[in-house]
């Protein structure tokens, strides 16, 4: 039981870490075109965080059940895949690289699963191809891989033809008038930022959280807990029903005050979401971003492209429209590379020129190396300690 106490614990320094780390993704456009303060834009950016995160789990039952095999998964396995992506993101953090704390988490995921199976390849679901329609297939391919490469693309061109139609309809304006009215849409399209991104990262510490559970139940270490940690025990003769705290405090009420309540079992092959789960990445979530990331603030709100309020409402709307349709199908992509990238568009649109390559680079080598890194540090990990 401690073990896996402690592996939620570090889930959530992964879900703070990321709040802090991938805030700039939703506040960097609009703190580097001044319609809001870093402290305003900060607060913007936890409150819509805290909503975004409290809607849906697809994202979360991909993370859960849908890239390794959770027989192959153990405390050890999370707790090392976690602290694969923590030291990533640290590292990258200070370096002022904007890189996927998304990827991060899946590398060191499939990585220190891959050292659990003792090699064996099949621990990682690679792909599960859906009869109908290919973008409700799961596995590595098709929830990872193929956003990772499609969703910069979409960011990019997305970006690019929203700027050049917005450049097209403020032809005739003033620059005073430009700059006042996306001033003021720049506040929509930073809260949809925010919500899109808490809607799509705090999930996937969720999925995490779910995946130790479920590996706790099966393992029957939940069963033994201690009556003070109901919260997450199970009642004799009944299947993992207290995984929620609103189930454990109905059932602690007076028989008469239950009004018949019988909690909902939770299936280990379903893997769904606690509801203490969710609201526990949601305020995580939301305490780290309030602690901001000034130095990938500073490398996407100024140093890869200057932006002024139209430049930065047509970005943040890009990103976070990529961010909400990879969210409805499940797909834990990044929210680094959906707003970096549909920045760059912006920023293509005004001239090519505008993009710095040279800083392009440093975040294209963070991109690339993030997946292989983080999965070496969850299988190496493992090695030592597991």
């Amino acid at each position: 039981m401690t073990l896996l106490l402690t592996v939620v614990l570090v889930a959530l320094v992964f879900e703070y870490i990321n709040g802090f780390h991938d805030t700039a993704n939703s506040i960097a456009t609009v703190v580097s075109t001044k319609v809001l303060t870093p402290r305003q834009a900060i607060v913007l950016a936890a409150a819509t965080n805290l909503i975004g995160a409290l809607v849906g789990t697809a994202v979360a039952s991909t993370i859960a059940k849908g890239l390794v095999d959770s027989a192959f998964v153990t405390q050890q396995t999370i707790i090392c895949a976690l602290l694969g992506g923590i030291i990533w993101n640290l590292l990258t953090w200070w370096l002022g690289l904007p890189s996927s704390s998304s990827h991060a988490l899946v590398g060191g995921l499939c990585g220190a699963t891959l050292a659990s199976a003792k090699g064996n390849w099949h621990a990682l679901i690679w792909a599960q191809p859906a009869p109908d329609h290919w973008w409700k297939s799961g596995g590595l391919l098709y929830k990872v891989v193929i956003p990772m490469i499609t969703s910069p693309v979409m960011g990019f061109l997305l970006g690019l033809l929203l700027m050049s139609l917005l450049y097209m309809l403020v032809l005739k304006w003033r620059p005073h008038t430009v700059g006042k009215v996306f001033g003021k849409l720049q506040l929509v399209s930073a809260g949809y930022m925010g919500f899109s991104h808490g809607s799509n990262d705090a999930q996937k510490t969720m999925g995490i959280i779910t995946l130790a559970l479920v590996a706790a139940t099966k393992a029957g270490l939940i069963v033994t807990a201690p009556a003070w940690l109901g919260w997450l025990a199970t009642t004799e003769g009944t299947p993992a029903d207290h995984l929620s705290p609103m189930a454990w405090a109905i059932t602690h009420l007076p028989t008469w005050l239950q009004f018949g309540y019988v909690p909902p079992a939770v299936k280990t092959d379903a893997q769904h979401v606690p509801l203490w789960v969710t609201l526990a990445c949601a305020l995580t979530m939301c305490a780290g971003t309030a602690a901001g990331g000034w130095k990938i603030i500073r490398t996407m709100g100024h140093k890869l492209v200057r932006l002024q309020p139209i430049h930065g409402f047509a970005a943040e709307t890009t990103g976070a429209t990529v961010l909400m349709i990879a969210a409805h199908f499940g797909m834990p992509v990044s929210t680094t590379h959906a707003i970096t990238t549909s920045i760059m568009g912006v920023g293509a649109a005004k001239r090519l020129s505008a993009v710095k390559i040279s800083v392009v680079k440093r975040i294209l080598w963070a991109w690339v190396l993030t997946l292989p890194v983080t999965g070496l540090l969850g299988y190496g990990l493992f090695r030592i300690f597991g």
